[in-house]
């Protein structure tokens, strides 16, 4: 067995009624790019509740993150931060935005090719944009990991950080 420590300082929120807490929790005069995947959290009234929670916040909203996130996808999402120099990252929905999310996070500010961060699997631990979650669906762990998976669609392959 390998010796290991873990450090994991994951702020969980949990309970009903608990989203009215994200004006408080989210960083004050952020600039929120809210990201999220289909229709989901509108069907289920998430939607609502986080543009309620955030009011007086700047929000731009970016959907359609698919499962088994698209590195070219989120890469838009990176543009759209830098072009708009938006300072946090709202991820509402299950482990597929979240991995996005993380992604994008870890991108944003990344001196380079960031498909390297992918490639080489390189730890971010300085210059990663701050970023929320407000999970809908609690099955793939991603909520409580620094770890994601990434689909690169042009090689069809999938890499992990």
């Amino acid at each position: 067995m390998l010796n290991f420590e873990l450090y994991n300082p994951t702020n969980l929120i949990f309970g009903k009624g608990q989203t009215e807490k994200l004006g408080q929790l989210v960083p004050k005069n952020s600039r929120i790019l809210l990201a999220y995947g289909g229709g989901s959290i509108f069907k289920n009234g998430v939607y609502d509740q986080v543009k309620t929670a955030l009011q007086g916040f700047e929000i731009v909203e970016f959907g359609g993150i698919e499962p088994n996130p698209r590195y070219e996808t989120l890469m838009k999402a990176v543009t759209i931060i830098r072009e708009q120099k938006l300072d946090f990252i709202l991820a509402v929905g299950g482990g597929s935005v979240i991995d996005g999310v993380k992604f994008i996070s870890a991108a944003v500010h990344f001196d380079g090719n960031p498909m390297e961060i992918l490639h080489k699997r390189l730890l971010i631990k300085e210059n990663a944009m701050p970023f929320g979650t407000v999970l809908t669906l609690p099955a793939t762990g991603s909520e409580m990991n620094s770890g994601a998976v990434i689909t690169i669609n042009e090689t069809q392959e999938k890499l992990s950080f």
